[in-house]
């Protein structure tokens, strides 16, 4: 049988998406057939304004609306701490917690040699450069490396440490352990290590 060609089209391109199979790209793009059309202009105009309606920040480099980003431009957020993470996402996940409130520094990945990503390709060189040319009022006392607890994650958190360790500054690193809900009994030994180095007064 014959697929008609946009039907074709659409299945292709959502299978270029991460995480997206054969399988769910037929089925996201049925279920698009049998929406009401403005469903589907709705979701069309969101992806075509996606590129042109956002920005990378000068400082930050997280996904804004405009540079420097909100987060960056707050005059309420505490300057003399940085919490650097991988990718924008993560920056929404540590913004989740309403715990923190000061500034953040966006990787744009993490070190990895087997995808031949090396330091060179991620925004490290500008964080050294904004911590180090900190206005003395805003002079960066804390660097927090939230980077994953993956291989790559760590490759990098080691990597950052060593870069940053000159610069008279605090490093500190997220601490990494049992996931809420989870049970003890299914953890491996790095978590459970990690859980038992990361404890705290209770």
């Amino acid at each position: 049988m014959k697929i008609p060609k946009p039907v074709e089209n659409l299945i292709v391109a959502l299978e270029r998406l991460p995480g997206i199979g054969p399988k769910t790209a037929k089925r996201l793009t049925f279920y698009l057939l049998h929406v009401p059309e403005d469903e589907v202009a709705f979701l069309a105009r969101a992806v075509s304004e996606l590129k042109g309606g956002t920005v990378i920040c000068d400082v930050c480099f997280n996904v804004a609306e405009k540079s420097p980003c909100g987060i960056c431009a707050a005059p309420e957020r505490d300057r003399t701490t940085i919490c650097v993470v991988e990718e924008p996402l993560d920056v929404w996940a540590v913004e989740a917690t309403i715990n923190y409130r000061g500034l953040y520094h966006v990787l744009q990945g993490a070190i990895s040699p087997v995808n031949r990503i090396g330091p060179e390709d991620l925004r490290i060189g500008e964080l050294v450069t904004r911590v180090r040319d900190a206005r003395s009022g805003d002079a960066v006392r804390e660097v927090i490396i939230a980077t994953n607890p993956s291989m790559e994650g760590e490759a990098t958190a080691m990597y950052l440490k060593k870069q940053l360790q000159s610069l008279n500054i605090k490093v500190t690193r997220i601490a990494l352990g049992l996931p809420v809900g989870g049970d003890l009994e299914y953890a491996d030994k790095v978590t459970i290590s990690r859980a038992l180095k990361g404890r705290s007064d209770f």
